[in-house]
């Protein structure tokens, strides 16, 4: 696993322990369409109607949609089995956002 995608995975976990992180479908996609989630991790193995879902209202709404972890990945960092996560302070997003174009 690439460096960056440890830190990401940390700070994803870190983001759920300073209660800036949602989880779960009906709560995040509410959280993107009132413009609360900053950006958003989808697992890569997703269901394809979730997939489509999420993808579709991150680019609706202009929120980031992090598709490169696989849902035991993100499962282990946050400690929650949850498909999808929204990430909901601007700090830890645009921190998410130099992770993922560092690469």
């Amino acid at each position: 696993m690439p460096k960056n995608d440890q830190q990401i995975l940390n700070l994803l976990g870190l983001a759920r322990r300073a209660g800036q992180l949602t989880s779960g479908e009906g709560i995040v996609l509410k959280n993107i369409q009132t413009n609360k989630a900053k950006c958003v991790f989808l697992a890569s193995d997703a269901g394809k109607a979730s997939v489509k879902k999420f993808t579709d209202k991150c680019n609706f709404y202009h929120v980031p949609c992090n598709q490169q972890f696989t849902r035991k990945q993100l499962s282990q960092a946050t400690g929650q089995a949850r498909t999808v996560f929204g990430v909901m302070q601007s700090g830890f997003a645009r921190k998410f956002e130099d992770l993922t174009t560092m690469e």
